[in-house]
C-alpha cells in the first residue's frame, strides 16, 4: 500500500499536506479519508489521520481538528482535544510543542502558517466564503498575538481547486467585488453568466494584504487530479454522493 506521504513546501516547520493515498478506508473514501464529519468508518478515519501525524513525527493524540464551517473564526489551541470534538471554526493557532493542527479540504484551500523564531503556527480552511470573510488575515492576527511577527511569518496554500476548474457563478463573483471591485483580476470570463475564479491567487492576494510576504504554493488542482484528490466539485458534478477529505497538518 501507498505510504501516507505528504507535499511540502519551503514552510520552515513540520507540515504537508496530504493527498488520498496511504489510507485504509475504501470506496468512495480510499484511501487517506481524514474527515469525521462523514459517512466512513470512524475507525478507519482514526487510522488515516494517526498515519498521517505519523509521517510528520507528531503524536495522533495531539492531532487536533475544527468542525468547519466557511466562517472566519479562528482557535487558539492550548491542549488537544478528542478527535472529532473540535469547535466550530475555520482556523487555528497554537505556540504549544507538539500539538498538531490539521484542517481537512475537498476544492477549499487548506493554508499552513509559521514564525519559527516566535514558535507560532497556524491552520486555515479557506474555501472562497472563509476567504472572503478574511479568515486567512484572522489566523495572521492571532498569531501577531502571540508574539509572532508579520515580516517573519511564511505560509503555504496546499492543493485546492485550479483556476481552470472553478467556474462560478455571478453571484460568487458579485460578492467578491463587493468587496473591492479590484479582485476582478482573480476571475476570467466563461459561458455567459459564469466565471472562472483563482481561489489560490486570491488567497495569496489575501495573506500579501494581511501582511504576509513568504507565501508558497503546492501547483494542484484537487478536481483535476481524480487519483490524488478527494473533490467535492467532482462529486456534484457526477451527481452527488458520498465524499472523503484529504488533510493538511502543520506541528511546532
Amino acid at each position: 500500500m501507498t505510504a501516507a506521504t505528504p507535499l511540502t513546501t519551503g514552510l520552515p516547520v513540520r507540515h504537508g499536506f496530504f493527498t488520498r493515498e496511504g489510507g485504509v478506508s475504501e470506496g468512495p473514501y480510499a484511501s487517506l479519508n481524514c474527515s469525521l464529519s462523514g459517512q466512513d468508518r470512524r475507525a478507519a478515519v482514526l487510522e488515516n489521520r494517526a498515519r498521517a501525524a505519523a509521517a510528520l513525527g507528531a503524536d495522533p493524540a495531539h492531532l487536533v481538528g475544527l468542525t468547519q464551517v466557511h466562517g472566519a473564526a479562528v482557535v487558539q489551541v492550548t491542549e488537544p482535544w478528542a478527535a472529532g470534538a473540535g469547535p466550530a471554526a475555520d482556523a487555528m493557532v497554537t505556540d504549544r510543542p507538539g500539538l498538531a493542527l490539521g484542517v481537512v479540504t475537498a476544492d477549499c484551500a487548506p493554508v499552513l502558517l509559521a514564525d519559527p523564531t516566535a514558535g507560532v503556527v497556524g491552520a486555515a480552511h479557506a474555501g472562497w466564503r472563509g476567504a472572503l470573510a478574511g479568515v486567512l488575515e484572522a489566523t495572521v492576527d492571532a498569531m501577531l498575538r502571540l508574539g509572532a511577527r508579520g515580516e517573519r511569518i511564511a505560509a503555504a496554500i496546499g492543493p485546492c481547486i485550479g483556476a481552470a476548474s472553478y467556474e462560478v457563478g455571478s453571484d460568487l463573483r458579485a460578492a467578491v467585488l463587493a468587496r473591492d471591485p479590484a479582485d476582478a483580476r482573480f476571475f476570467r470570463d466563461g459561458a455567459p453568466g459564469h466565471w472562472w475564479f483563482d481561489l489560490p491567487g486570491y488567497c495569496a492576494a489575501r495573506l500579501a494584504g494581511g501582511g504576509v510576504t513568504a507565501i508558497a504554493r503546492v501547483t494542484a488542482d484537487t478536481l483535476a487530479e481524480p487519483d490524488r484528490f478527494f473533490s467535492h466539485r467532482r462529486r456534484t458534478l457526477a451527481g452527488g454522493g458520498p465524499i472523503g477529505h484529504q488533510i493538511s497538518v502543520v506541528a511546532l
